[in-house]
């Protein structure tokens, strides 16, 4: 048995045939010698090994002929070693032995005379494409073929030639995907062509080597640890022979190789490509040449001066040929899977690839070109916009579409074949029906998109009785204004939540303010009641009055129930600072506290924008209009699936009531056992009941209860619609069943019929009806700005407010004293990877 750094080679002897094919050379004989050599193995031993396999002991050395890639020497052999270690998916090399017939110096003939050379090969057979690169031979010896004059030390020499006769070349191996090298034979014809030639059959440059980070399918190439010395990484065979892939031509698929030294192009067309270093003529000769081989239709290195001779002190953070197209491919598959990444996730990761750190602009454009070419040109997916709203509504009859544009002017005269995106309003019918079954009030916010355009994302979301979440209606407007929100509840009053009494929660934007108070919007009291938002009050509140504990006490305050406990509450905070609670008496109290809502929150207290952008709509905000209203109708679809299938399991199991609210009744039973009740009529209805130990951090110590009003002095019972832990010690001592004083609404019935009706599986845009209206065309004025950084969108709070004592801090080096411009560690080299 081999030890575990020996290896198995097969030698073909005499009389094997050999062919070409795309995955290599293959031999068809069926006995070739088997031979285990490790990497000890010298020269002499590998031919004695070949010549005691043949039975050809006696052969004298000195009359062997090589071809191709010649073993002559134990460096030829470490390169082979070499070779192998850099391709470990061919575990079994073969190598050719031809014997020959060789005329020795005294004129006799000699049939023992023997030649041993290398070819790509496996004993698994893999389908893998063979990679021609060149021999490195050691620097003291004369190169008489056309191969980089390196020794295995990495030296290179000062030029590289081709064109000469006895071309010496080694056959590597590569994974699948890999194309074939970019060295050709010796009989190939060197002339540059003057026509570039069809090559799309050849089968050399077939395929496009590619690295597996920057997008690729195929497999991660390795290069020889020669090979990506001379910084020949870079240089790869592109599927247009007319343009060399590498040396800062634009890759989409593939990401290019960089190293720390920065070069210009000084030629480049469609037969000859001459790159130098930036430093070239300023002490350092780098320098590379390439020529187009139409036969082959590669591309062949003609001149290298390497390596660089520059400083390092040039070196920068940064790299000019990582520009946001190759940082674009290289993001591509994190984009694929969360378009909502953060913009300094994808640079720490772009960094950490190339070993350079790109600004944030670049990465933050790389991001939109890798968005739109998964999901859509920004400017079509406007103008998709229209077969959008008649595909849909042919898929769903019944699903409202407003589309609203705004004529387009050039030169002050009116552009008809054109129009401005103005304003889209949206929703399906499944979305309408399931608001009937859910609690009757509604949350509306909106939320920027992030783009190349701007724009907001405005949602009305509902609640069923198990607390699920459900978007129902969405709207893509210009911004918050008074305008875009009377567009938007207009259409959701029309359409979504034609009922009375409906409660609307929302923050204290003036836009939605005078949408609601609008007196042919639909809106105004007994139609519709309005609540603010407590997380937004809160926010408010903490902009003007500093510190956690009296907003703490804030949120106490509009989360009782009753006013005694609002007023224990607020006692305590006008003993903090009589001001905020002047601040707090400026906003209307039934705006903002539950005890005077009548009910009417179902204990909710805040828009659920966040909870619902996370959970359902994560990621749609950075995707093109067209992808984002298309990823609200899969993921709406995506969700009543889902929640339907839970709510019939739980049906099949006689449960009667939401998960939700067997929760709440089983933890206030627990603490119905620690009371003592009283009844006060025949009916069994008016109760009176006493805590023998408090239950939470206020307690009135008797409270009464009305079974027949569903009230209780706790306040609990009208503000959650099922009954608390004071009229479930009153049921359990009159012997009655608790469940007639549960709202329809947590019933497992009604949150089935929220889901009964699906999303209908969509028609393939190829059958939509065609649109032959103006293009829709984005807002000019909507582009964000080309140049700088993205201008934030983030709500500022307290959190934001920087401390004006703190100094200020280099960017760079993080010390006081200095901005970045002039930090002293500006110039010094921050490359943290990458090639040498």
């Amino acid at each position: 048995m081999a030890s575990e750094d020996s290896f198995l080679v097969l030698v073909h002897h005499r009389g094997s045939i050999k062919r070409k094919t795309r995955s290599g050379v293959k031999f068809t004989d069926k006995d070739p010698l088997c031979i285990i050599v490790r990497p000890t193995t010298g020269y002499d031993a590998l031919v004695s090994s070949v010549l005691e396999k043949l039975g050809l002991e006696g052969v004298k050395r000195d009359t062997v002929k090589y071809d191709c890639f010649t073993i002559r020497s134990d460096e030829d052999l470490q390169v082979m070693y070499l070779c192998r270690r850099q391709f470990p998916e061919v575990r079994t090399p073969e190598l050719l032995a031809k014997l020959v017939d060789v005329v020795s110096s005294s004129g006799g003939s000699n049939r023992n005379a023997n030649t041993i050379a290398t070819v790509a090969g496996s004993s698994s057979r893999l389908a893998v494409a063979s990679s021609s690169v060149p021999v490195y031979e050691p620097a003291i010896q004369p190169v008489a073929s056309p191969s980089f004059a390196v020794d295995l030390s990495g030296n290179v020499g000062d030029e590289v030639r081709y064109g000469e006769h006895h071309l010496t070349e080694l056959r590597c191996p590569t994974p699948a995907g890999v194309g074939e090298g970019l060295f050709d034979d010796p009989d190939d014809d060197d002339v540059e062509p003057d026509m570039i030639a069809d090559d799309s059959g050849d089968d050399l440059g077939a395929s496009h080597p590619r690295r597996a980070t920057g997008g690729s399918s195929s497999g991660t190439q390795q290069y020889p640890p020669h090979f990506s010395s001379l910084d020949l990484d870079a240089m790869r065979h592109d599927k247009n022979p007319g343009q060399p892939a590498g040396f800062g031509a634009r890759d989409t698929e593939g990401s290019a190789g960089m190293t720390e030294f920065q070069y210009k192009v000084v030629e480049s067309n469609y037969r000859r490509y001459v790159g130098k270093c930036s430093e070239f003529g300023n002490g350092c000769t780098w320098l590379i040449r390439l020529s187009l081989r139409q036969r082959k239709g590669i591309w062949e290195v003609k001149r290298y001066n390497g390596p660089h001779t520059c400083l390092a002190t040039s070196i920068s953070s940064d790299h000019r040929s990582l520009d946001y197209h190759v940082i674009a491919t290289f993001i591509m598959p994190i984009i694929r899977a969360d378009a909502s990444v953060n913009i300094k996730v994808l640079l720490n990761a772009t960094a950490a690839h190339f070993g350079f750190r790109p600004t944030y602009r670049r990465v933050w454009m790389a991001k939109q070109k890798a968005v739109a070419i998964i999901y859509g040109d920004w400017d079509e997916s406007y103008n998709e916009l229209p077969r959008w709203v008649l595909g849909v509504q042919l898929t769903m009859p019944g699903t409202v579409a407003v589309l609203r544009t705004c004529p387009v002017r050039v030169g002050g005269q009116l552009d008809e074949s054109q129009a401005n995106f103005h304003r889209l309003f949206w929703t399906f019918p499944p979305c309408i029906e399931a608001f009937h079954h859910c609690k009757p009030l509604v949350s509306i916010d909106g939320t920027h998109l992030y783009g190349k355009y701007e724009g907001t994302l405005l949602v009305t979301i509902a609640q069923d009785g198990n607390s699920n979440i459900l978007p129902v209606a969405f709207a893509l407007v210009e911004s918050e204004n008074a305008e875009s929100w009377s567009f938007f509840l207009s259409h959701l009053r029309q359409h979504v939540t034609p009922q009375p009494g409906l409660l609307v929660i929302s923050d204290r934007h003036n836009g939605i303010k005078a949408a609601l108070e609008a007196p042919d919007g639909g809106w105004l009291p007994p139609a519709a009641y309005r609540a603010f938002c407590i997380g937004h009050v809160a926010a408010n509140f903490a902009l003007t009055f500093k510190g956690k504990d009296a907003r703490r006490l804030l949120v106490n305050a509009a989360y009782a129930k009753t006013e005694v406990e609002f007023d224990y509450w607020f006692d305590i905070l006008r003993s903090e600072n009589l001001a905020m609670c002047d601040w707090a008496n400026r906003i209307e109290y039934s705006l903002w506290t539950q005890y005077c809502d009548e009910g009417r929150r179902f204990g909710h207290m805040t828009t659920n924008i966040s909870e619902c952008v996370n959970s359902i709509l994560k990621g749609v905000r950075n995707l093109p209009v067209c992808s984002l209203v298309k990823a609200t109708y899969a993921r709406l679809a995506e969700l009543f699936v889902r929640k339907g299938r839970e709510a019939e399991a739980q049906l099949g199991t006689r449960q009667q009531f939401s998960q939700y609210l067997v929760k709440c009744i089983e933890a206030n039973l627990k603490t119905a056992r620690c009371f003592t009740v009283t009844v006060y009529d025949r009916d069994n209805s008016e109760y009176t009941v006493a805590e023998t130990t408090p239950t939470g951090s206020f307690s009135l110590g008797s409270y009464r209860v009305s079974l027949a009003s569903q009230t209780c002095d706790c306040g609990y019972f009208q503000a959650l619609h099922f009954p608390c832990p004071h009229a479930l010690a009153c049921c359990a001592y009159s012997r009655l069943t608790w469940q007639p004083y549960v709202h329809q609404v947590y019933c497992l019935s009604s949150i089935f019929d929220v889901y009964q009706i699906g999303i209908t599986p969509p028609i393939p845009e190829d059958f939509w009806p065609p649109y032959d209206g103006p293009t829709v065309i984005p807002n000019p004025n909507m582009r964000r700005a080309r140049e700088g950084r993205p201008r934030s969108t983030r709500i500022r709070t307290n959190m934001d407010d920087a401390d004006p004592n703190r100094p200020k801090r280099c960017g760079l080096c993080r010390q006081p004293g200095h901005t970045r411009r002039s930090c002293p560690q500006a110039g010094r080299p921050t490359h943290t990877g990458g090639n040498k």
